[in-house]
């Protein structure tokens, strides 16, 4: 056995590089440095929660609201490329889609004020060869 002088327990002497180093050290090495204290996060962490939590949801929200309005576009696209009608729409011309008594749909170039068909709504092609609704004014009675 090798006769070592052991330090103290108060003496901080780091055997593996032969050097004293309580300064380097990231707590108290000794009964007269401060306490260690730690610091009440949960403020904090309860005011960062909210905050966070509110982006969430508010990011929820707004993918919530554009899929709602993809599927809308869906929907539309898929009601108007599948009603009756025999020209070539013209992208960016207005057209209006109505119902017939035997419940098909089909397209028409006659606006809704004159006519006295079933309207659904008023649509225009865009470049992209995606039908936009389009806000129009109904026919008044």
């Amino acid at each position: 056995m090798k006769n070592e002088s052991k330090k103290p327990d108060q003496v901080v002497f780091n055997d593996q590089e032969g050097k004293y180093d309580a300064a380097l050290k990231p707590y108290a090495t000794n009964l007269g440095a401060p306490a260690i204290k730690i610091d009440d996060i949960t403020t904090w962490k309860n005011n960062n929660v909210h905050k966070v939590n509110h982006h969430f949801k508010t990011k929820f929200e707004t993918l919530k609201k554009e899929y709602q309005a993809m599927m809308d576009t869906f929907e539309y696209n898929n009601l108007i490329y599948s009603a009756k009608f025999s020209f070539e729409p013209v992208i960016g011309e207005l057209y209006h889609l109505y119902r017939a008594k035997n419940g098909d749909s089909f397209l028409s170039i006659i606006s809704p004020a004159e006519c006295s068909w079933d309207f659904i709504g008023s649509f225009s092609l865009t470049t992209d060869k995606l039908w936009e609704r389009v806000e129009s004014e109904t026919p008044t009675d």
